[in-house]
């Protein structure tokens, strides 16, 4: 696998999608990556939780 990118952000908000997801956000400054990403319930994430996120080309 080729890693295309690698940062850490803190989540600023967790949606409720719907019964089977949630979606986690950060639109941080306009200098930041910013993320929104659906994953499955059950994950205890919280807004201010620091994540990891990573790309990679397969």
């Amino acid at each position: 696998m080729e890693k295309i990118l690698e940062f850490e952000s803190e989540i600023e908000f967790v949606a409720d999608i719907n019964e089977h997801k949630d979606c986690l956000m950060s639109q941080d400054t306009p200098e930041a990556l910013w993320f929104n990403i659906d994953i499955p319930k059950g994950h205890s994430l919280k807004a201010g939780d620091r994540i990891r996120i990573s790309i990679e080309k397969v």
